[in-house]
């Protein structure tokens, strides 16, 4: 038997691959350790600081929701290079400011400009690339931006451990070559419409909108994302203060705290797949449960450590969780929806993250300076059992419901 081909893409497609593992290695470089930045520069509250992370959540939110009718109107490819621009701009101002009001304008900016390349990207790869081909073309490049997250902190733990200056130009430097490489290699995918087709896809698009409203009736379905934001939330807490707290409490290095996002984008790039070939054997409830657990027991473990080992171990853990829960919860949503709708539903499941951001760095900063350090982490693993918990009460109650609701 002649073994399978590997699917083809057009040139095109390859650039961007290219591009996203430069720019995911340029931003990686700096956002394990802007916490660290941020709370060296302005010396304030760690409510304050990261308050400036749940702003950028914030302008992201709200950019997502109007970042579709932008693309579709002025074509994907000037879109992606505003965005990849902006945030490498971003990066170098960054690196020079110096005062609240100043973070806080470059966050926003950051945040809003982010989703613009994001759904930019996703809209040009589904114009190149024919439908039985999409899921390889979005799995590779998930790889790509996984990859980037692999080498991007080891490099700019150094950098920053030397200069943060280093640290953000580089990071602007990723992302600008990025956009060079969109603007002067990739071709507009943007369809053209004829009036009447514009027509019949703006009344199509009024309709889907509307049918928001059948989604946040599907109680199940909300019942869901609201407890999926919840594990979430004890991840952004980890990834956003864990560098902070390593650094201030025990004297971790920026060069050496590097290692451990490394270990968690590693992880995903060598054992993702075996993962999912264990779980997929599972309710998919179940596996959401035991997911968040590992979520919850990797965040409160960081409360009894004391090491750079330690806390390395408490990532492995939590990535362990994160290989279970982010494929699993996906399939799930794609199983709950029905044919027609799947696109509305998979539309707000990819809110819950953004949601997670905006919450989970806020509620650390003030559990910090209301209760202590230690009530972060403990706070964080108590979200995540939380979720656990849910996750298993809607496993038992769904034993009379056949699993998937909808082929």
């Amino acid at each position: 038997m002649t073994p399978p081909r590997s699917p083809s893409f057009p040139p095109q497609f390859w650039l961007l691959f290219s591009g996203m593992l430069i720019s995911a290695i340029g931003a990686s470089m700096i956002w394990p350790f802007l916490m660290i930045y941020i709370s060296e520069r302005l010396e304030s509250p760690l409510t304050v600081n990261a308050g400036l992370i749940s702003l950028n959540a914030v302008a992201g939110l709200l950019s997502s929701l109007i970042a579709g009718p932008i693309i579709d109107r002025l074509g994907r490819k000037r879109v992606m290079v505003i965005s990849l621009l902006t945030n490498a701009l971003g990066f170098v101002f960054l690196s020079r400011a110096n005062s609240l009001w100043a973070f806080a304008l470059l966050m926003v900016m950051q945040g809003a400009s982010n989703p613009l390349y994001r759904v930019g990207a996703d809209a040009m790869i589904a114009d190149l690339i024919p439908e039985g081909k999409r899921i390889d073309a979005y799995s590779r490049m998930r790889l790509s931006n996984n990859l980037g997250v692999a080498i991007g902190p080891a490099i700019g733990g150094f950098l920053a451990s030397v200069s943060y200056t280093l640290a953000f130009y580089g990071a602007a430097a990723g992302l600008f070559l990025y956009g060079l490489f969109v603007a002067l290699g990739a071709k507009e995918t943007l369809p053209t419409l004829t009036q009447a087709v514009a027509r019949q896809a703006q009344t199509v698009m009024d309709k889907a909108l509307g049918g928001y409203k059948a989604v946040y009736e599907d109680r199940r379905f909300i019942r869901f994302a609201l407890t999926l934001i919840l594990p979430q939330i004890s991840a952004a807490i980890l990834w956003v203060l864990l560098g902070v707290y390593t650094k201030t409490h025990f004297s971790i290095s920026e060069k050496l705290y590097g290692w451990i996002p490394v270990t968690n984008a590693s992880m995903v790039v060598l054992f993702q797949l075996a993962i999912t070939a264990i779980t997929r054997r599972y309710p998919p409830l179940l596996a959401l449960s035991i997911g968040s657990l590992l979520y919850g027991c990797g965040v409160a473990s960081v409360a009894v450590g004391s090491g750079f080992w330690w806390f390395w171990l408490s990532m492995v853990i939590v990535t362990v969780g994160e290989m279970v829960l982010v494929p699993t919860s996906s399939t799930y949503v794609a199983n709950l929806a029905p044919p027609d709708m799947r696109g509305r539903y998979m539309s707000l499941y990819s809110l819950t993250w953004i949601i997670a951001s905006g919450i989970g760095p806020l509620a650390g900063g003030l559990l910090n300076d209301s209760l202590g350090p230690l009530a972060i982490w403990i706070g964080g693993g108590a979200v995540g059992v939380l979720a656990a918990v849910l996750f298993l009460w809607e496993w038992r109650q769904s034993f009379a419901i056949p699993y998937p609701l909808h082929r």
